[in-house]
């Protein structure tokens, strides 16, 4: 089951990063997909900033993934928009083991790579200001934690 989300303003965005993070649990996975200026970037910052990390979130494009130490949990936020689907280069399933969350932008990309169970968030421009926000839970404990929130 779907669930959707309107974003009217970067603060609804925000917002909703802040309340997934309040059901956060080790391993989380979150995969958000969208076109470039959709938010992605906006949801791992409030994400970010609700675990108490307080360095300045930027897309990892270059380096495909940013680790983050200082927060409630540890945070990796990956960038895969280079990857075209070829995810040997680099530990990818590693991410996926242990108590870090991981965020995924571009996630579509790597499809075939991704953990089973992870919540996906599709972004869909509507306006300049307008998102809606499709949420995809993949196993129970990201339909719990969609029921939870919205």
């Amino acid at each position: 089951m779907d669930y959707k989300f309107v974003s009217r303003k970067e603060e609804d965005t925000l917002a909703l990063a802040q309340n997934i993070e309040s059901e956060k649990f080790p391993g989380m996975v979150i995969c958000l997909n969208g076109e470039l200026g959709s938010g992605k970037t906006i949801f791992v910052k409030g994400f970010a900033h609700a675990l108490g990390i307080e360095e300045n979130i930027t897309s990892p494009t270059f380096n495909i993934v940013k680790e983050y130490k200082d927060g409630e949990a540890p945070l990796n936020h990956m960038d895969v928009y280079r990857l075209e689907d070829n995810t040997s280069s680099f530990d990818f399933d590693d991410y996926f083991d242990g108590e870090a969350i991981t965020i995924i932008e571009w996630a579509e990309l790597v499809q075939n790579s991704l953990p089973e169970e992870r919540l996906e968030l599709t972004f869909k421009i509507v306006d300049e200001n307008t998102r809606v926000i499709v949420l995809t839970p993949y196993g129970k404990e990201y339909e719990d934690l969609c029921n939870a929130v919205l």
